[in-house]
């Protein structure tokens, strides 16, 4: 059983950055794919990146040329950085290890039911 941790939200000011991290109990496939979701009050959870073990991340339309994936599996630890944060992206942010690889995922990559492990979300406050 892999459990997941994240770690690294807070509260900022809008502009600033953060940079989470989730780290995993023990290792996940290195091809599988790997993802930071965020769910907003009364709003519906979304994909935000992923990325596997050896291909190339890919990204919401609202992280784009913001937001960086990335995955060290020496350390079974998936990161996440955040530049230029805007009041909108104020959320519970989670990560998730998949059972398949990113583009094998049914319906897309920001599908939910593509993994099947998660943690328990680390919040992140952007001010205006």
């Amino acid at each position: 059983q892999v459990q997941l941790q994240e770690s690294g939200g807070g509260s900022v000011a809008a502009g600033g950055s953060l940079r989470l991290s989730c780290v995993a109990s023990a290792s996940t496939s290195r091809n599988y794919c790997i993802g930071w979701f965020r769910q907003r009050p009364g709003k519906e959870r979304e994909g935000v990146a992923a990325v596997d073990g050896d291909g190339a991340p890919t990204y919401a339309d609202s992280a784009l040329d913001r937001f960086t994936v990335s995955r060290d599996n020496a350390k079974n630890t998936l990161y996440l950085q955040m530049n230029s944060l805007k009041p909108e992206d104020s959320a519970m942010y989670y990560c998730a290890a998949g059972y398949t690889y990113c583009a094998a995922i049914y319906g897309g990559w920001y599908r939910a039911s593509g993994y099947n492990y998660w943690g328990q979300g680390t919040q992140v406050t952007v001010s205006s």
